[in-house]
C-alpha cells in the first residue's frame, strides 16, 4: 500500500479547523476513507473548502444528472485526459453506482463501446468534443443533447461537471496525485 498523495512537498496544516476535521470525519463514515484529493488541499484550507463546494454543488446538488450521469462524465473527460487519479476514484464510483463493473471498466477504457442509453451517448460525446475541442462546439451539439432529453440547464451542468474535471485532471496529473489504494477494489 502506498502513503503517497503527491509528489509535491506542501507542509499541511498541523491542525485542522473544526469545520474541515468533521467534513473529513463524514468522508471517512460514509467512504470508508478521506480521499487523497482532500488529503493534497488540506495544506490551504481556503482552497479546499472551494474545491470540495464546487465538487457537492456539481456533483451532489440537485440537477436533471442523476449521480451516474455526472460520475460518466467525470471518467470520460479524465479517460481523455488519461488522469490516473480521477479514472480510479471515479471509476470505481461508475461500478459501485451502476452495479455493473464492467461498465465502470468500460468507461475506463471506451466508452463508445459500452452499452449506453442514447441519453448517456450522447452527454459523454458532448463532453469529450468540450474536452478534446472546445473551440468546435457549435448549436447543433447542443441540439443533439435537446433532441436526447436534455433541458438546457442539463447543458450547463454536464458543461460545468466536464470543466471541473479537466482543471481536477490538470491539477493531478501536475503533482502526481494518486489514488486511494482502496478504490482499486471497489465494486468488482
Amino acid at each position: 500500500m502506498s502513503s503517497k498523495v503527491t509528489a509535491l512537498q506542501i507542509d499541511s496544516i498541523e491542525t485542522l479547523s473544526e469545520k474541515t476535521q468533521a467534513y473529513f470525519d463524514v468522508c471517512e463514515e460514509k467512504l470508508g476513507l478521506v480521499p487523497n484529493v482532500l488529503k493534497a488541499y488540506s495544506f490551504d484550507e481556503t482552497k479546499l473548502r472551494a474545491f470540495t463546494d464546487m465538487y457537492n454543488d456539481l456533483m451532489l446538488a440537485d440537477s436533471g444528472l442523476d449521480k451516474l450521469e455526472r460520475e460518466m462524465i467525470a471518467v470520460a473527460v479524465s479517460a481523455v485526459n488519461r488522469c490516473f487519479y480521477c479514472l480510479t476514484a471515479h471509476g470505481a464510483a461508475v461500478r459501485e453506482l451502476s452495479g455493473d463493473p464492467v461498465l465502470g471498466e468500460l468507461m475506463v477504457m471506451n466508452y463508445r463501446v459500452a452499452d449506453l442509453s442514447g441519453r448517456q451517448r450522447a452527454m459523454l460525446d458532448f463532453t469529450v468534443k468540450l474536452t478534446e475541442r472546445p473551440e468546435e462546439i457549435v448549436e447543433s451539439d447542443r441540439q443533439t443533447l435537446r433532441d436526447a432529453g436534455f433541458t438546457d440547464r442539463d447543458i450547463w451542468d454536464i458543461a460545468s461537471v466536464a470543466a471541473f474535471f479537466n482543471m481536477t485532471n490538470r491539477v493531478a496529473a501536475a503533482s502526481d496525485m494518486r489514488p486511494n489504494d482502496e478504490y482499486h477494489s471497489r465494486a468488482r
